[in-house]
């Protein structure tokens, strides 16, 4: 009877056993069969949290190897049951090639850990990582993760061109482009080392081999020639070519004309795109080249020269500090552009990761703010002259010309 009794037991556990595998099974498949049908309409890729059926916006996304190369729907079973096992994300995505729908159990990272997102990829024999919140694909044998392994980012900037970029006396560096470079770090999670460059040896220090910097940074201007032999990200910062001169004399300039004239000393700093201007476009006046930069403004104020070119990024900053000078033009530039970073050809995944920094800058508002904080304008709007005058004279204070 004992053993009767027993055989019973062993018979209704084993009923209970089948039918929760065939449950589980059941549920299992139909979680599948949904995203699978989710795949169908996300064929640019998606990662999905299955136990919601939702897409995290962000985190670092990495495959495990175990799930490596699966594709269609007859295995996309197994990667569902070892994400469930996991952390409950599958990654997808169609190529078009072969015609065929891969996927993968994924592990996500917090955005902020993207030395442990590498790590853990290496170790599961992925060739990149994928952040999620600006769609950004990070190879693990890039310039990204060269930077992370190291630690640093090494930027390289002028320290010369207030206030975008400063040295102080004590070897620190301040201004606009130095916290866009402090974002850039933070969001690779990594520290900042800055690097001395000059606008004379700017295209010479960023192709040097080996390597001087990662990046250079600091009222650097997109440009096509540059483009030609470099990487440069999208704009971050309006600017346009205008003049410092001495309050005095705001009356006398009032065009490009007014200034070319022989009795006109026109004085710029070697290298740069100052200097280019002044010489493709003042024929006549006489051009003085002064080797310091920031040293141009005050040589301005005491006579040593009569006009200076520069940018509206830079004029406003010394007709605050300095009420010998003026920038009588600063609403009317002679050209419009927009300021960038600069960094070697072969880096393109560290330009995506500088351009998203851009991009989500923008998005989440905080480029405005740095933007609002040093005076600088943040677009050149339709109503250029509009837009100068309410962001340039909240932030300055500069005295108008009526007829301007």
């Amino acid at each position: 009877m004992k053993s009767m009794h027993n055989k019973k037991k062993f018979s209704v556990l084993l009923i209970l056993i089948v039918q929760l595998v065939f449950l589980c099974s059941c549920g299992t498949t139909s979680l599948v069969d949904k995203v699978w049908v989710f795949s169908q309409s996300h064929p640019e890729g998606f990662t999905l949290d299955v136990r919601t059926m939702t897409e995290p916006s962000e985190g670092i996304a990495v495959s495990y190897a175990t799930t490596q190369n699966s594709h269609s729907r007859n295995q996309l079973g197994k990667v569902v049951r070892n994400a469930l096992q996991q952390d409950g994300y599958v990654g997808g995505w169609y190529n078009s090639e072969n015609g065929l729908y891969y996927f993968d159990s994924t592990k996500l990272f917090p955005e902020n850990a993207l030395k442990d997102a590498i790590q853990f990829g290496k170790e599961n024999g992925q060739h990149s990582v994928f952040m999620l919140s600006s769609s950004t694909d990070i190879p693990l044998d890039g310039k990204v993760a060269e930077i992370v392994e190291r630690g640093t980012i090494l930027i390289g900037t002028t320290g010369d061109y207030r206030p975008l970029s400063f040295r102080a006396a004590d070897g620190t560096y301040w201004g606009f482009g130095i916290e866009v470079a402090k974002e850039i770090a933070k969001r690779m999670g990594v520290g900042v080392e800055f690097k001395k460059t000059s606008w004379p040896t700017l295209t010479a220090d960023v192709l040097a081999e080996p390597q001087k910097f990662d990046l250079a940074i600091g009222g650097i201007t997109i440009t096509d020639v540059r483009r030609e032999t470099m990487l440069m990200s999208e704009g971050y910062l309006a600017n346009g070519k205008t003049i410092l001169c001495r309050a005095s004399e705001t009356d006398r300039y009032r065009s490009l004309a007014d200034i070319d004239k022989p009795e006109v000393r026109v004085m710029v700093n070697p290298g740069g795109l100052n200097e280019k201007f002044a010489n493709e476009n003042l024929t006549h006046a006489t051009i003085i080249v002064h080797p310091r930069n920031e040293e141009i403004p005050s040589l301005i104020a005491e006579g040593e020269a009569d006009v200076m070119i520069t940018e509206i990024t830079e004029a406003p900053y010394y007709v605050q500090t300095d009420t010998r000078l003026a920038a009588p033009l600063l609403n009317t530039p002679f050209n419009h552009g927009e300021i960038g970073v600069l960094m070697q050809k072969g880096q393109e995944d560290l330009l995506r990761m500088v351009n998203a920094t851009i991009r989500q800058m923008k998005s989440d508002g905080s480029l405005r703010k740095l933007h609002e904080k040093y005076g600088l304008v943040y677009e050149f709007a339709t109503d250029t002259l509009s837009t100068l005058r309410s962001q340039i004279d909240e932030k300055w204070g500069i005295r108008r010309f009526p007829s301007l």
